[in-house]
This record gives structure tokens, C-alpha cells and sequence, in this order.
């Protein structure tokens, strides 16, 4: 009796196992329809035979976006230092360094990435998105709440960073612009992307050689930021007068706007979504409209544009809804797919490498740790606890989104993401719209 329990134990556990080996998904799909689906992309691409269209190019994106996301994800300690996003960037670049993807899988990507624009519908959504969608009370409140230490933060950082590149040998224009900029700048795709082409348009250097000079600074920021937070959060532990717990604000909880982390976009709705295209197409049309008049880049008037009707508040709710859905979509879907398409043509690694030196190490940690020291201080003439207000000005320093839940994450206080969604959005939306200003001031 007793062998033939232990038995059916066992064969309870196998079962158990096989069903989780069976439900794991890579990406949006289970594990062995995405090994089926790889596996035909794969050998289509050996064979040379991909379509070279937009269906080639996202099968190309997604297969290798969603696997290298997911193994970022599973890997202990990489998975909480962006390892997502490093992977995603990376392995594509490696291989391509080393010439292991033949033409015809670069040329798929090519035309979906580069002519057929697909960067630039991911921008469009994912901004407007993201600022449509975004909690008003939590945009007019947590604007104020936080427009001191993160504006008082974001100047002495780039006063410091720049001044600190100068001193070991940098270039004034090149310490500012290429390596302070890009670590406050909201993270890749809603900071990097639209810098990059603020500074293309200006400039006249092609976007995608500056998206490379300009992630690493995001990358290894990021990186900083987690640590950064762990020694915060170790510090409150020891010394309990400067943390909160979790509560950013001394006051009442009625002010900690907690229930900004609810999502009231509704139940999925497919004609909501399609909403949301028209909205994010039309706003990046505007921006462009826009700066055919002003001359001032059309991405950045598109981030100002949404910030600017959300504010006003002038857009049907279920219009907001539909962007918001379409915006949970298209980031939870295609970010470390599109992540893998700049790895593929838009980041050369020998000239990431090139960048890369003790030097902008350097400062970039100069830059976390300004940031991070003036949140912690400031806060305690705010009403602000001085742990968690050190903890949202390090999200200024991370990868977006990803790095927010990174950073949060490590402390263990997911409660503040509703500041972490200002300092990182908002904040970095102002460091891109003052920059891409500034360079256009400085190259005229």
C-alpha cells in the first residue's frame, strides 16, 4: 500500500512538472509552439528564404526578442540588473559582430526597422501611450510633490557629471550631451529613441549611430541606480529616523496616491486599441506638423503635445483608455523585440566598445550619485522621506519602466511606483525636451 502511494506520488510530481514545462511561455506564446515557430524561422533564415518584408523582419524581432528576453528574466542575479534589456541588445550585436546572421535575415530586419519605420510607430505609441494613460491626479500631484528634488537633481547631476568628465579629459559637449543626458534621459524608448532623434534631426548624424553612442550611459546607469538602492535601503534599516517604510510622504496615506497604481483603462477592447493607433499616429503627424513650423524637433513636440492635452484633459476617456491598452500592447509585446532589431542594425558593438572607459564609468556613477544625494537631502525640507525620496530620484537614473521595477524592486517598495512613473516619464520627458533645446541653441 505504502509503494503504491509513493508511486502515484511520483508520478503526481512528473505530471506536475510536465504540465509546468508545458505551460512556460517564451514571450507571449507556450514553450513548445514557440520552439516549433523558432525553429521554422530559423531554418527559413539558414535557407536564405525569409521574406524580406515586414513579415520576415517581425518574425526575425520577435523569435529573437522574446527569447533572449525571457532567458534575461529567468537568469538569477542578471534578471535584476536589466538583464532583459542587456540580452536583448547584446546578443543580437555579438552575433552580428561575429558575422553569424546571414544578409537575408538582415535585410528582413532592415525593412521593418528602417524603411518601413517600425521605430517610429513604437515611439509614437509607447510615448503617447504612456502620458495619455498616466493617472491625471498623479501627473498634477506628483508633479509637484516631485518637481523640486527632480529638476534640483537633474542640474546639479549634469553640472557634476560634466564637470567631472572635463577633469578627467572629456570634451565639455561630449561629457553633456553623449553621456550625462542619456542616464537621466527616461530610459530607451522613451528617452534614448526620441533624443536620438531630436539630436538626428539637428545634427544631421543618422539616428542609429547615435542610439549607439547614447545606451550604454543608459545601461550602466541603470546598473548603478540598483546598487545605488540596495545601499539605501540597508541604510534605512540601520537608521529607521530616515525611511518611511514605504511611504514617501510623512503625512497621511491619503496623499501617498496609491491608488494611482490601478489600472482604469477597462477590460480589454479591441476597437479601443485601434483608438489608440489613430491617436498615437495623429500626435506624432502634429509633432512633425509642428516642426516644419517651429523648426524644433517633432518627436519632442509630440511628448509636449500629450502632456499638454492630458493636462487640459480634453481627450475623450475611452480615447485615453484606448491608448493606454494599445500602449500595454505594443510594450509588452515588442520591447525586447524591438530591443533585438537595435541590436541587430543599430548597435555596432565595436564602436559601443570604443566608448566604453574607466572615464565614462566614471561619470556616469557621478551622475546616479549626485542625482540620488540631492533627492535624500532636499526631501527633508519637503515632508519627504529621506530613503524613499532617494530611491524614486535613482529611477531618473534607470532603463524606464524595466529599471523602476528594478530599482523598486530591490528595496522592496513597489508602492512608490506611481513616483517612480514621474520621475522616470516626466523627468526624463524634460531632460530630452531641455537637451534636444539646448543642442539646437549650441549647434546654430
Amino acid at each position: 500500500m505504502e509503494t503504491k502511494q509513493k508511486s502515484h506520488g511520483q508520478a503526481q510530481v512528473v505530471t506536475k512538472d510536465k504540465k509546468s514545462w508545458m505551460s512556460f511561455k517564451v514571450g507571449s506564446v507556450p514553450l513548445p509552439v514557440y520552439l516549433i515557430l523558432a525553429t521554422l524561422i530559423f531554418i527559413t533564415g539558414y535557407l536564405q528564404q525569409l521574406p524580406v518584408n515586414m513579415l520576415g523582419g517581425f518574425a526575425v524581432i520577435l523569435s529573437m526578442g522574446w527569447l533572449l528576453g525571457t532567458l534575461g528574466a529567468n537568469i538569477p542575479g542578471l534578471k535584476n540588473f536589466g538583464g532583459p534589456a542587456i540580452l536583448s541588445l547584446l546578443v543580437p550585436s555579438i552575433l552580428v559582430f561575429f558575422n553569424l546572421l546571414n544578409p537575408n535575415v538582415l535585410e528582413a530586419t532592415n525593412i521593418l526597422m528602417k524603411q518601413a519605420n517600425f521605430l517610429y510607430f513604437y515611439i509614437a505609441c509607447l510615448v503617447c501611450g504612456s502620458i495619455l494613460g498616466m493617472n491625471r491626479k498623479m501627473l498634477i500631484q506628483g508633479l509637484f510633490r516631485m518637481i523640486i528634488p527632480m529638476l534640483l537633481g537633474m542640474v546639479s547631476a549634469m553640472a557634476v557629471g560634466t564637470l567631472v568628465g572635463v577633469i578627467l579629459g572629456m570634451e565639455w559637449k561630449h561629457a553633456l550631451f553623449f553621456v550625462v543626458t542619456p542616464v537621466l534621459a527616461g530610459g530607451i524608448g522613451e528617452g534614448i529613441l526620441p533624443l536620438s532623434l531630436g539630436y538626428s534631426s539637428i545634427t544631421g548624424v543618422g539616428s542609429e549611430q547615435l542610439v549607439a553612442q547614447l545606451i550604454p550611459a543608459t545601461i550602466i546607469g541603470n546598473f548603478f541606480a540598483i546598487m545605488c538602492t540596495a545601499l539605501l535601503n540597508r541604510f534605512g534599516e540601520k537608521h529607521p529616523e530616515y525611511s518611511g517604510n514605504g511611504q514617501l510622504v510623512k503625512v497621511g496615506n491619503h496623499e501617498d496616491m496609491a491608488d494611482a497604481l490601478k489600472d482604469n483603462s477597462g477590460a480589454l477592447d479591441i476597437k479601443l486599441m485601434g483608438g489608440g493607433v489613430l491617436t498615437a499616429c495623429s500626435l506624432f503627424i502634429a509633432g512633425g506638423l509642428l516642426q516644419s513650423l517651429t523648426g524644433f524637433p517633432g518627436p519632442v513636440l509630440m511628448i509636449i503635445l500629450a502632456a499638454c492635452l492630458k493636462y487640459l484633459n480634453v481627450i475623450p476617456q475611452e480615447t485615453q483608455n484606448g491608448a493606454k491598452q494599445l500602449y500595454k500592447f505594443i510594450s509588452g509585446n515588442f520591447t525586447f523585440p524591438l530591443m533585438a532589431g537595435l541590436g541587430l542594425l543599430y548597435i555596432p558593438l565595436k564602436d559601443v566598445v570604443a566608448t566604453l572607459s574607466w572615464q565614462y564609468f566614471v561619470v556616469v556613477i557621478s551622475v546616479v550619485f549626485t542625482v540620488i544625494s540631492v533627492g535624500f537631502f532636499v526631501s527633508r525640507f519637503l515632508n519627504m522621506n529621506p530613503v524613499e525620496a532617494g530611491i524614486i530620484s535613482a529611477c531618473q537614473s534607470g532603463m524606464g519602466g524595466t529599471g523602476d521595477v528594478a530599482i523598486l524592486s530591490t528595496a522592496d517598495r513597489m508602492n512608490l511606483m506611481p513616483f517612480a512613473q514621474v520621475a522616470t516619464r516626466l523627468g526624463g520627458a524634460i531632460t530630452v525636451i531641455t537637451m534636444t533645446a539646448i543642442l539646437r541653441i549650441i549647434f546654430k
